[in-house]
């Protein structure tokens, strides 16, 4: 999700905002309708029922209201931000994505603005607006989630083999974060509440930990991100700096999850069946890895998700933040602001986001 960056972006009729015209208005809705039916499609499947078959959308369409108002919150915060700052930018377009690709049902959203921000607190304003405008929605949605989950009953009655084996811990877990355990344990601290690795079943908790997740994507400070714009508002051409800093630590993390790989590939294999280079690499090499591993779990798990990001952000999103023609600072209002929301970039953070547990 974001905008285009300003440096891209048209410079006619610059400083005066335009009302969208009939085939953008007729675009917004048409990809809203077709990002309403796919996230209805992914809610079905979560629901594990035949998204194909439309008599089963009944079952996904709670999550796919409650995942468009998340994006929807997010994006118009920055369409608004934009409009009452005169500049001139698209309606926010969503992207539908069949949940055979994403099992969210959509990419997001995006934004273009047609004209340059001149100021920091431009940048800052219709930066920070998204993020802000979406955890609010987040914080509701999990807050009502917490507030009226259902018993025991309702997951045994969705597996009844767990009355006999227990409830799982394994397969596909979303990692937990600093402010949904807080809103559990505020919310729902005598209640029943599933494990990650079941939270796909409650429509409010998976989509709040989904916009939780989005947020903190959003707010990595990096480039073309929320993130990018709100930290480069608050502290200029430092932002670089700190983003460099950041991504080599992501790379650093990619790094160790592919030798903690190569570490469960060779362990898998017999001496029978190992090559000589992998059969040295098992007995040479292979014991101090192992005893790393063994150490250290936790630094070899935190890669995985983000090989693709660091691509990503490398390439599209870029790691600097081009500049900004006017350097003025920010007013000490938005600062504390600022500074804000990037807490609630590690409040919102999941180091692993989804991940197979074993």
């Amino acid at each position: 999700m974001g905008y285009q960056r300003f440096d891209q972006a048209s410079t006619g009729d610059a400083r005066h905002w335009q009302p969208p015209t009939v085939k953008e208005i007729l675009v917004h809705i048409g990809l809203i309708t077709l990002t309403l039916a796919t996230c209805t499609m992914a809610g079905t499947a979560w629901a594990m029922k035949n998204p194909l078959e439309i008599a089963n959308w009944s079952a996904g369409l709670s999550y796919a209201i409650l995942a468009m108002s998340f994006l929807l919150a997010h994006e118009y915060g920055h369409y608004i931000a934009a409009m009452r700052h005169g500049i001139s930018s698209s309606l926010p377009y969503l992207i539908p994505v069949p949940p055979t690709l994403m099992p969210f049902g959509t990419f997001g959203a995006v934004i273009r603005t047609r004209s340059p921000m001149m100021t920091r607190n431009e940048l800052f304003d219709v930066g920070v607006s998204g993020p802000l405008a979406g955890f609010a929605a987040c914080l509701i949605i999990l807050i009502a989630g917490f507030m009226t989950l259902p018993s025991e009953d309702y997951l045994m009655s969705i597996h009844p083999e767990y009355a006999v084996t227990g409830i799982p811990t394994s397969g596909l877990t979303f990692d937990n974060t600093l402010l949904f355990e807080l809103l559990r344990w505020l919310f729902a601290d005598r209640a029943f509440v599933p494990p990650m690795n079941e939270i796909y079943h409650y429509p409010f908790l998976c989509v709040g930990w989904f916009g939780l997740f989005v947020t903190s994507l959003n707010m990595l400070p990096f480039g073309q991100l929320d993130g990018g714009h709100v930290l480069y508002a608050l502290i200029g051409k430092r932002q670089r700096a700190i983003a460099r800093f950041l991504w080599w630590t992501m790379f650093a993390l990619a790094v160790l999850w592919l030798i903690g790989l190569v570490h469960t590939t060779l362990a898998s294999v017999s001496d029978a069946d190992a090559s000589p280079w992998m059969l040295w690499l098992k007995h040479s090499i292979d014991p101090s890895i192992g005893s790393a591993v063994e150490r250290f779990p936790w630094l070899f798990q935190l890669g995985d998700v983000w090989v693709f990001w660091l691509v990503m952000i490398r390439f599209v999103i870029k790691i600097d933040h081009p500049d900004v023609p006017s350097d003025e600072p920010l007013s000490r209002g938005r600062t504390i602001l600022g500074w804000t929301a990037m807490v609630v970039l590690l409040l919102c953070f999941a180091p692993r986001a989804v991940y197979m547990a074993p």
